[in-house]
């Protein structure tokens, strides 16, 4: 099977696929970031507006600035209530369309791996955060088996297919981490590992919504019949049913956040 890129053009199916993770992820890492209210928030890689939505909800700020190459991920994030105080542009992690100081808390939610080069786009975060403001991440653990989509990626590792992965993988280890943030001169450095679960109806609910994801979805639709098949009964052996059919399962991310010398 040829190596599948993965690209994020559908806002409404990344909201079936990733939303409800992103969501339950989102609020333990503002539980653990603790912002005050009232600031100014740049949030870079906001894809189909899922964390922007939690920003404007729980942290009462005097204004959000969302940022994204993806047209298709910001046309279904101006769907959103956000809408009501957020702003979606189009734009570039590592050319930040804005002056120096600008903003009190700059975020990536779910994103750094996908940015082609992160040392860059974390320099832009630090830029445009002013003085004593607060740059943070979190990221799904890839290489700790804490993606969502890990138990259909781990059964096609096993069939000796290639899993679509993102570009800066090694970006979401902690280590990694750690060292972009230091590195980036940013002071009181903290991480955390988030770890969340969801449940699905049943199997076929869980595979269905998995598959109108940009993730997986192409790279299973390039299988052949019978190798599809295969797969769906490993995965449907590796994540057995409750009593009432529900498959439910974990993920982790893991969190970094600092602040920037006054």
């Amino acid at each position: 099977m040829a190596e599948q890129k993965i690209r994020f053009d559908d806002g409404a199916s990344y909201e079936r696929m990733m939303g409800t993770w992103s969501q339950l992820a989102g609020e333990i890492f503002l539980d653990w970031l603790a912002p005050p209210l009232g600031l100014r928030w740049i949030d870079i890689g906001c894809g189909n507006g899922a964390f922007t939505e939690l920003l404007v909800e729980r942290c009462a700020p005097v204004e959000v600035q969302g940022i994204d190459p993806s047209e298709g991920q910001l046309a279904f994030a101006r769907t959103r209530p956000a809408t009501r105080l957020a702003a979606f542009h189009q734009g570039d992690s590592m050319a930040l369309p804005y002056p120096a100081d600008r903003f009190d808390a700059a975020i990536m939610a779910l994103v750094i791996v996908f940015v082609p080069d992160p040392t860059k786009g974390i320099d832009e975060m630090v830029r445009v955060v002013r003085p004593g403001g607060t740059v943070a991440t979190y990221v799904w653990d890839m290489f700790g088996g804490g993606f969502p989509l890990e138990p259909i990626l781990a059964e096609m590792r096993a069939m000796g297919l290639t899993p679509p992965s993102p570009p800066q993988m090694s970006a979401s280890r902690m280590e990694a981490l750690r060292d972009l943030w230091t590195g980036a001169g940013l002071e009181a450095v903290e991480t955390r590992e988030i770890t969340v679960s969801r449940t699905f109806v049943d199997f076929d609910d869980f595979w269905m919504i998995n598959l109108t994801g940009p993730t997986v979805g192409p790279a299973v639709a390039a299988l052949a019949s019978g190798e599809a098949e295969e797969l769906k009964n490993r995965v449907r052996v590796r994540l057995p049913a409750d009593i009432g059919r529900h498959i439910t399962y974990g993920a982790r991310a893991n969190a970094i956040k600092g602040h920037l010398p006054t």
